[in-house]
């Protein structure tokens, strides 16, 4: 049994001796402009599930879906998120397609994640992908008014709609 132990951490050190080894002499290729593997690709993105259910609290929207606060939502989801996730107007945002892994697109595909997670995914960004911590640009009531409309991106009031598509002021 002992010998089945070492084999197994001499096994697993050899491993990880080798992905290091892979990674450092530049054989892993990083460009974004690549598909990623299926397996990179799986590994990817239930670290990122994983890492965001166990480190999100679990904490309700503290903000009632009101006009008022939907239509600030959309005005902040235009200014700051509409170029990498793609707007009523340009749903296959070219800045998306460009990143690696992917951006989602919102106007295809509307987020599923629940809105605790979306809250701390926006607040604290996504390490190894564009997805800047906007929580250093933006208050908690901000995020939660963005956070209104992406949850309800397929029953948005008309208003709200109609600012999602307005073009977005050069400043």
């Amino acid at each position: 049994m002992r010998n089945f132990i070492r084999g197994i951490v001499v096994g697993a050190i050899a491993l990880a001796a080798g992905v290091y080894g892979y990674a450092r002499l530049g054989l892993l290729d990083l460009r974004a402009d690549r598909n990623p593997s299926a397996l990179e690709e799986r590994i990817a993105g239930s670290a990122m599930d994983e890492s965001t259910g166990r480190h999100a609290a679990q904490q309700r929207n503290p903000l009632p879906p009101t006009e008022e606060n939907l239509l600030a939502g959309a005005r902040l989801y235009r200014h700051k998120c509409s170029d990498c996730h793609g707007s009523p107007v340009n749903p296959n945002s070219d800045y998306g397609r460009s990143f690696y892994p992917r951006v989602p697109q919102f106007m295809k595909q509307v987020p599923v994640l629940p809105d605790h997670e979306n809250f701390y995914i926006i607040k604290h960004g996504v390490r190894w992908t564009a997805m800047p911590a906007w929580g250093n640009l933006m208050t908690d009531s901000e995020i939660w008014q963005v956070i209104l409309v992406l949850s309800r991106f397929e029953k948005l009031p008309p208003a709200v709609t109609e600012e999602l598509k307005k073009p977005v002021e050069a400043k």
